[in-house]
């Protein structure tokens, strides 16, 4: 049995060799449909290459890099990840705005984040856990 981690949530399904998994079990784990024309969602298609699909199965792994997504699986392949696409990680970002915090900077002044507004800011943080 494999682990499928998505932003949809926690699956166990049968893959092999990687992440070859039934197309009911990709449906189910993505949220995308095999066509003869790729993994379909409504009206958008992402095609595959003839190396991804094999009979009733598909390569979610291959598809979800096609996609755009982050794919990441433990040593064992008992367990994978499949993130967000990036333009789903970037429509979740857009207009939210950063809690007002006062902070040092390099030379120990305080400096609040609002008083930046308009200007281009790095903020580094680190946490030794």
């Amino acid at each position: 049995m494999t682990v499928i981690l998505t932003p949809a949530g926690e699956h166990r399904v049968t893959a092999r060799d990687g992440l070859w998994l039934h197309r009911r079990d990709a449906e189910r784990v993505t949220g995308w449909t095999l066509k003869p024309e790729g993994m379909c969602r409504d009206e958008r298609c992402v095609p595959l290459p003839a190396t991804a699909v094999a009979g009733d199965e598909v390569d979610v792994a291959a598809f979800w890099t096609r996609l755009g997504g982050p794919v990441i699986a433990a040593e064992d392949g008992a367990v994978w990840s499949l993130g967000a696409p990036a333009d789903e990680r970037n429509a979740a970002l857009e207009g939210l705005v950063a809690p007002d915090v006062t902070l040092p900077d390099v030379d120990g002044r305080l400096r609040t984040l609002s008083a930046l507004r308009g200007r281009k800011v790095f903020l580094a943080t680190w946490a030794s856990w």
